[in-house]
Formats: structure tokens, sequence, C-alpha cells
């Protein structure tokens, strides 16, 4: 009995040792942005170089807002869902408003040529000022906290630290600053591409989109060539960036004020008053206007013009507010 337990046990190794563990399948960490993305490439990539040129301004803002795409392939992003957009908007806009209003074949055929041209043309302008907003944003978040970015800076140079581990410290920071986005890009360039400090210096100076960040950054070159006191540099800039804060958060104060009663005005006191001469001119005219009926136009001030009305002062407000 013994020795066939023995053989048992060893059988049962050897098959144990043979059979093969199944392995997981690698879980895909492309997101729904990359797969489109990549879609877009693959089927307009090669097809969008005539437009190249009508998107030209477009590459210096991408690498300003950080966006890691490539030129080529965000244009073929924005023709592709450019596409999308209008073909969907020319079909589905037809179809709802013959379920819900009834309207006749050629109105219906003209507001599916007009909402997909609209729709196109509302794509093209959404990812051609995306980046523009999204680097303009980035700006406002870097200047924002420079007071906080020099100082840090200054702490490490006073305590003897090289410029390239001032960056690297910056760059690896749990609670991360704006410049930390940049500072990235510089100790990317010294480790992965092999440059000196005063090159990866000059490399994100030319594309950084803080024009305040970009002299802080020249005016570290300048030290560094000079033989300077980096550590005196820092502190000189970290005091005259604290005082510009204050400066800058004062004038804050007297713009919301501004835009408080631009509020009050356009998105309170605006529909209602127009909502009134809607109805007495409606009442007038026999109970329509322009060859449409009152009922439609408050529909569409109510569900349109109010909505997109108030997401645009809110733009207005966010690129006026600071981050703190």
């Amino acid at each position: 009995m013994k020795v066939s337990e023995k053989l048992k046990t060893k059988l049962q190794r050897v098959f144990n040792t043979q059979k093969p563990k199944e392995q997981k399948a690698p879980e895909s960490s492309e997101t729904e942005l990359e797969k489109l993305n990549r879609t877009a490439y693959r089927l307009v990539g090669e097809k969008v170089g005539r437009a190249l040129p009508i998107f030209k301004d477009l590459d210096s803002h991408l690498q300003k807002a950080g966006l890691k795409i490539s030129f080529q392939a965000y244009v073929s992003l924005t023709v592709f869902t450019t596409l999308i957009a209008a073909v969907s908007v020319g079909v589905a806009l037809p179809l709802v408003l013959s379920v819900f209003f009834g309207m006749a074949v050629l109105p219906l055929l003209l507001f599916g040529v007009g909402g997909g041209l609209l729709a196109g043309a509302s794509s093209i302008v959404v990812f051609y000022f995306l980046p523009v907003y999204l680097a303009d944003k980035h700006k406002r978040e870097v200047d924002d906290e420079l007071p906080f970015t020099t100082g840090y800076m200054a702490i490490l140079a006073s305590a003897g630290v090289s410029p390239e581990k001032i960056f690297s410290s910056l760059a690896t920071l749990k609670q991360p600053l704006a410049a930390s986005l940049e500072s990235k890009d510089i100790v990317r360039s010294i480790n992965l591409f092999g440059m000196d400090i005063i090159s990866a210096l000059e490399k994100t100076a030319g594309q950084t989109s803080s024009e305040k960040f970009k002299e802080i950054l020249e005016g570290i070159i300048s030290t560094m060539h000079s033989g300077g006191n980096l550590a005196a540099y820092l502190r000189e800039k970290f005091r005259a960036h604290v005082q510009l804060r204050k400066l800058s958060l004062k004038k804050y104060s007297d713009t919301l004020s501004m835009l408080a009663e631009v509020y009050v005005a356009l998105l309170l006191t605006a529909p209602l008053l127009f909502i009134i001469m809607l109805s007495v001119v409606s009442v007038m005219s026999g109970g329509s206007l322009g060859g449409f009926s009152s009922d439609m136009l408050l529909k569409l001030i109510t569900y349109l013009g109010i909505p997109v009305a108030a997401v645009v002062f809110l733009i207005i407000v966010d690129s006026n507010s600071p981050k703190w």
C-alpha cells in the first residue's frame, strides 16, 4: 500500500507540473477616446493631407495644451468626428421634428441639411478651439501657482540642490503643481533624450504656454550661464510673484462683481422680458412670429437659448477665475 501511495503521489506531481496554467487575458488599457482616435486615423489619416494647412496653428496649441496626440492624428479625429456629427444630426433632426411637430417634407429636408451643416461646423469649431482653451487654462494654472512653484524651487536651491534635481523633485510631487507638467518634460529630455540641463530648459521654454514661467526658465538659463546665485534669483522671483498675485486677486474681485451684474441682466431679467414681449407680439400677429408658433419659440428659449447662454457664461467665468 505504501508503494502504491508513493507512486500515486509521484504521478499527481507529474500531472500537476505538466498541466498548463490558465492565463488570464491581459486587460486592455486603451480608452474609448484612444480607440476612436485610432479608428479615425486608420480611416481618414492618409486623406487629410490637404486639410493640414487649414489647421496649421493647432500644432503649437497641442504642444502647449499637453495633449499627447500628433498633429495629423488630431486633424484626422476632427474630420472623422465632424462627418459623423453632420450625418447623425442630418438624419435624426428631421425624424424628431416629424414625430413631435408633424412638419411637412420640404421643411424637414431643409432642417436636416441645415442641422447637419450646423453640427459639422460646430464640431470643427469645438475641435479647433479645444486645444486653445486647454492651453490657456494650463497657462492660467501655471501663472496662479507661480508663487508656490518659485517658493518651492527657491527652498531647494537654497539647500544646494542641483537644477536637475529641483525639476525632478517638482515633477514627482505627491500633490503636483501645474508646472509639474513642464518639469516632467525637462526630466524626460534629460533622462530619455540625453540633453543637458540648458538644452532641456530651452526646449521647454519654447513650448510652455505660460510667458511668466518661460521668463523664469530663461532667467535660470542666464543665471547658470553667468555663474550667478540661483537661490537668490528664485527668492527674488518668489517675492515678485507674491505681489503680482495680490494685485490679480483684487482685479478678479472687481471682474466678478461686473460678471454678477451681467448674469442678472442677461440670464434672469432678459428672458423674462423676452417672453413677455413674445406673448404680446404673438397675440397681435395671430399667434405666430416669423413662421414659428409662440409655443415653439418659448420652447427654443427655454430649452436651447437659456442653457446655451448659461454654458457660455460659465466658460467666461471659468476663463477668468484663479485656481486659488
